[in-house]
């Protein structure tokens, strides 16, 4: 059973509510279609779980759902609580895109208030180191490249990990986002994926080209989206009727240029743009693992795990493990 969340890879937590799937502390459900989500608690992504491990859980949400006395709904969709601490989100009847607009509105706008509210902690702290310097008797050029050493750092650092079929690790910073270009193709996906590393361009098709876009675009959305943008984005995916399309069509044509006139940069698209891309990645991967391609949705489980295992063993001392493989009580 997997734990860790694919898009950030963060512990998606425990309940002690549904004995059959006792993963995250949210948990969404379609009983209709058969559908459960976990939605993370730090990104906010909803993780389509593996098919076999759903049909149990669903019916154990459908019925605790009912039995929550503490719940509000719509026709559509319900929201619940349970008094151990669960969250259930019940999908009903929904259209398209009312399901949508609930769905994302809640995973952007709780962005867009994490990045005021760090926005706001970060401007307070360099605030405070410069004020303190200036008392301490700092000099006053020192003082005045606090903001931008900062801003050196944010934009240096480790944002995204990509991981292609047979070679390294790619490690992308916020300065490497912003050659990330879109372009169409012939393949069924119809579009292709640039990636910039430093100097380096690289080019991205088929299945791989969706991975990392659906990667990358979380961070260049970090910011999340007010309502607003948010609706706009729907609406952008459902004038074309289907998001495969919509991804197909915002690759095409000269725009989104760069200073030179290079098309196809997402780092120049308009929000309502870039929360649709990221919005019709997402819905494309879960179709494309609820019509038999399992693979892809397992592939990006166990990577989550990986990646979670690893960072758990990096918080042990050396020779903890070892230490407790040789004391752990008989049986266990």
């Amino acid at each position: 059973m997997y734990t860790s969340c694919m898009f950030c890879r963060k512990p998606l937590g425990t309940n002690e509510v549904v004995e059959s799937f006792p993963v995250g502390r949210r948990l969404a459900f379609d009983a209709a279609r058969g559908r459960l989500w976990v939605v993370c608690t730090k990104c906010e992504r909803w993780n389509l779980t593996p098919l076999e491990e759903r049909w149990e859980a669903v019916e154990a949400c459908e019925r605790l759902f009912r039995d929550t006395r503490i719940r509000v709904s719509t026709d559509n969709i319900g929201l619940a609580r349970h008094p151990e601490g669960l969250t259930l989100v019940r999908i009903g009847e929904p259209m398209r895109p009312e399901f949508a607009a609930w769905r994302y509105g809640d995973q952007f706008g709780r962005r867009r208030r994490r990045a005021i509210m760090y926005g706001t902690a970060a401007a307070v702290v360099i605030g405070g180191v410069v004020v303190g310097g200036t008392v301490a008797g700092v000099g006053a050029g020192v003082i005045s490249q606090v903001p931008n050493w900062f801003n050196i750092w944010q934009s240096r650092r480790t944002v995204v990990k990509l991981r292609p079929e047979a070679d390294r690790v790619i490690k992308l910073n916020n300065h490497d986002l912003l050659g990330t270009r879109v372009r169409p193709a012939d393949d069924e996906q119809g579009f292709r994926l640039q990636i910039r590393k430093g100097k380096r361009k690289t080019w991205h098709d088929g299945a791989e080209a969706h991975r990392f876009a659906a990667a990358i675009l979380p961070r260049m959305n970090a910011s999340g989206g007010a309502s607003g943008a948010v609706q706009n984005a729907v609406g952008l995916i459902e004038n074309t009727g289907h998001p495969e399309r919509f991804l197909a069509r915002i690759a095409e044509g000269q725009r989104f240029e760069d200073k030179k006139g290079v098309p196809g940069y997402v780092n120049k698209m308009p929000k309502p743009q870039k929360l649709a891309l990221e919005m019709a990645l997402h819905e494309e991967q879960e179709r494309r693992a609820l019509e038999g391609e399992l693979w892809l949705l397992e592939k990006a489980w166990e990577e989550a795990e990986e990646i979670a295992d690893i960072s758990d063993r990096l918080l042990l001392p050396e020779g903890a493990e070892e230490f407790l493989r040789k004391n752990r009580p008989t049986g266990s």
